[in-house]
């Protein structure tokens, strides 16, 4: 019997100027690719604007080449982080490419539109203490939780004129900090404004057949269908990402095989460490389409 395997999309932090090159590989994705990837310099690459349709496209085309290389079975499940749930739902058949696409250009408008509300503001990793220490920490420097990425790490979100002392306030009590490449305060209560756009924006956009359940990550439970996609989709601009709990969701559904499209292998290396007993990789770990086709056939047969 097959293993049942899960697909991860990752968010902002990995892109780099080559995320494109394995998937040109395969002629149906290079195709793909000339139409839903913008050409961009590798200077604007972290632009928020940038960032995430290119993130997409990137996941999306990477699937349709590993599709056709690969006799792997269908995904039992699928897991984005921030605006790789799109993606998520790209691979999963719910929105066509091209769509997806656009849906990550309107949600990376309409998150840097926040910035005329608040201006000024960053993301920050930060490692090393409990969760409940850095809720402390934050209260008094107007930031938030934005994504829970282990028991003693988290990413958080506030203006950046209060990252300095936010950053000795973390080191004080024992901690580590390190500023994001991103300039919007992802899945904190700043981005509020773009949810309601957000979700207009998704209940125009078609949605097809869906052929796998996609993971919500604010709620870490299997969503199948539009109306749950736009809500989930639309709340995770301004709330808080559960990502621990996510990792724990995908094992509770017995998941034995994980792929992460790339870019980077964050996510892959996180699950990995977390649960130990499913086979972990990323695209970005292979020099080609035939090497994750055959580690796919080796770990899901």
């Amino acid at each position: 019997m097959s293993r049942r395997l899960l697909i991860l999309c990752p968010g902002q932090g990995g892109q780099h100027a080559g995320m494109f090159d394995l998937a040109r590989t395969h002629a149906g994705a290079a195709a793909l690719l000339e139409r839903i990837a913008a050409p961009a310099e590798p200077a604007q690459l972290f632009a928020n604007r940038v960032a995430q349709p290119q993130i997409v496209a990137a996941g999306l085309a990477l699937w349709q080449a590993i599709r056709g290389v690969a006799p792997a079975p269908a995904p039992a499940l699928v897991a984005g982080y921030s605006v790789g749930e799109l993606t998520a739902y790209g691979v999963a058949g719910a929105l066509a490419p091209d769509d997806a696409v656009a849906l990550a250009q309107a949600r990376a408008a309409l998150m840097d539109a926040c910035l005329e509300h608040h201006p000024g503001q960053a993301l920050a990793a930060i490692s090393g203490l409990r969760l409940q220490r850095v809720r402390e920490l934050l209260a008094g420097d107007l930031y938030h939780v934005a994504i829970e990425t282990g028991e003693d790490s988290c990413v958080a979100g506030g203006p950046a004129a209060a990252l300095a002392a936010l950053t000795a306030g973390v080191a004080a009590a024992g901690g580590r900090l390190h500023r994001l490449p991103v300039d919007v305060a992802a899945h904190t209560p700043y981005m509020a404004q773009a949810v309601a756009p957000f979700a207009a924006a998704l209940r125009a956009t078609g949605f097809g057949a869906q052929q796998a359940p996609v993971l919500s990550g604010i709620a870490a439970c299997c969503v199948v269908g539009k109306a749950g996609a736009v809500e989930h989709l639309s709340r995770q601009l301004a709330e808080h990402i559960v990502w621990t709990e996510c990792m724990d969701a995908c094992a509770e559904a017995g998941i034995g095989v994980a792929l992460e499209l790339g870019p980077g292998a964050a996510l892959s290396r996180m699950l990995q460490t977390r649960h130990p007993g499913i086979a972990c990789r990323s695209t970005a770990d292979f020099r080609s389409l035939a090497g994750i086709a055959r580690w796919l056939e080796r770990h899901c047969e």
